[in-house]
């Protein structure tokens, strides 16, 4: 029984939150045994009927987490006409300063443009006083970074790694597609359905290549309130010089997600952004094994294993379930393989040229996702 078939049957929607309610295996081999559903177009039948811009047809059943540098914050509720869960965020604007506002304002009309189940979908946005309510679809399983944090805070198996990933990589090539570089690909912005639909969140980050009809080829604006996705940037949109930086830089992204999927933390996280720049500027290709090559302070993990994800939509908090890893724990090798297609992903992604990494669509194609879901459990 999926997550999902927990909330329809059980009159306690909190208790259902709770990750006892499903074991680690049953969540894994759902998701892994069924990679179809990683593509499966999203049922149109909720977006539908949830459509609603009266605040009283929606029942807040408990807030799920925060997102928008702590911003907004985010509710499992229930449409009462329908019955149908969805997720709510609410922003306060009149907390959100110019730079913010339109951050949130793209987001908002980009995504009434976007239509591919692999980017996530806002079925209903209204404002109720100074507060900005935004219905999307209830992923279940949250982002798989709260799937890291709560089962696999070592890192995931090559299988799931796979399935997440090829997911993410499609909504990717899509945004790619029509103009727009991401700018925020991380595992805590890739959020999972109860039937397994993967989709990229963080759309408040995106920038369109397409300036007053014409499509621009490089990109010299910089994200500036977006301190906490650095770790996951390119180095050339961290260098902020003439050259710019394009859709590549996305794809650095995937691979450092890469990282983070396979070992549980985050590539670069307690380094100054200088040192990380440096870093990344003159750093082999990386192994996402190889803790010794992404120093991080004992305290900053352990405060990542119990924080809250920034990003708008991208948390889930499930207090019961989270899981605190000791420095000795973290810098004890891994006992698990990965395949060397999987390692030429990551070394492909993580190019210092960007010309030299492959494009979203070319990606799909890697060996790496043609493997059988069925090897390396």
């Amino acid at each position: 029984m999926s997550l999902l078939d927990c909330f329809c049957t059980s009159r306690t929607q909190v208790e259902s939150l709770r990750p006892e309610k499903q074991s680690e295996t049953s969540i894994h081999q759902y998701l892994v045994d069924e990679p179809t559903l990683s593509w499966s177009p999203p049922s149109t039948r909720a977006s539908e009927v949830v459509c609603s811009t009266n605040v009283s047809h929606y029942e807040l059943q408990v807030e799920i987490g925060r997102g928008f540098d702590n911003l907004t914050s985010v509710h499992l509720a229930r449409h009462t006409p329908t019955g149908t869960l969805v997720t709510i965020k609410i922003t306060n604007l009149e907390n959100c300063n110019e730079e913010r506002l339109k951050a949130l304002q793209k987001a908002v009309i980009l995504s009434h443009f976007f239509r591919h189940p692999n980017v996530t979908t806002y079925w209903t946005v209204f404002t109720v006083g100074s507060w900005l309510w935004v219905i999307s679809p209830f992923m279940a399983y949250g982002s798989a970074s709260q799937l890291l944090r709560t089962y696999f805070p070592e890192g995931m198996s090559e299988t799931l790694i796979r399935n997440i990933l090829f997911g993410a990589v499609r909504g990717l090539n899509y945004l790619h597609q029509n103009g727009c570089i991401h700018r925020s690909i991380k595992a805590s912005h890739i959020l999972i359905s109860g039937d397994g639909l993967v989709t990229l969140s963080g759309l408040s980050h995106l920038h369109s290549l397409v300036k007053h009809g014409q499509r621009h080829t490089a990109v010299y604006d910089f994200p500036q309130f977006s301190t906490s996705v650095q770790p996951w940037l390119s180095p050339e949109l961290l260098r902020q010089d003439l050259h710019g930086y394009n859709v590549k830089s996305d794809i650095y992204s995937v691979g450092i997600t890469a990282c983070e999927l396979a070992s549980g933390q985050v590539p670069f996280q307690d380094m100054h952004r200088t040192q990380m720049l440096l870093q990344k500027l003159k750093g082999p290709p990386y192994s996402p094994l190889d803790i010794s090559i992404f120093p991080q302070s004992e305290s900053r993990m352990k405060n990542s294993r119990s924080g809250v994800d920034s990003g708008i939509g991208e948390s889930v908090l499930v207090s019961s379930g989270t899981h605190t890893v000791n420095s000795d724990r973290l810098h004890t090798p891994s006992s698990k393989t990965f395949s060397p297609a999987f390692f030429s992903l990551v070394q492909l992604c993580l190019q210092q040229d960007p010309e030299k990494r492959p494009s979203a669509s070319s990606l799909l194609s890697h060996v790496f996702f043609k493997q059988p879901y069925f090897e390396f459990l």
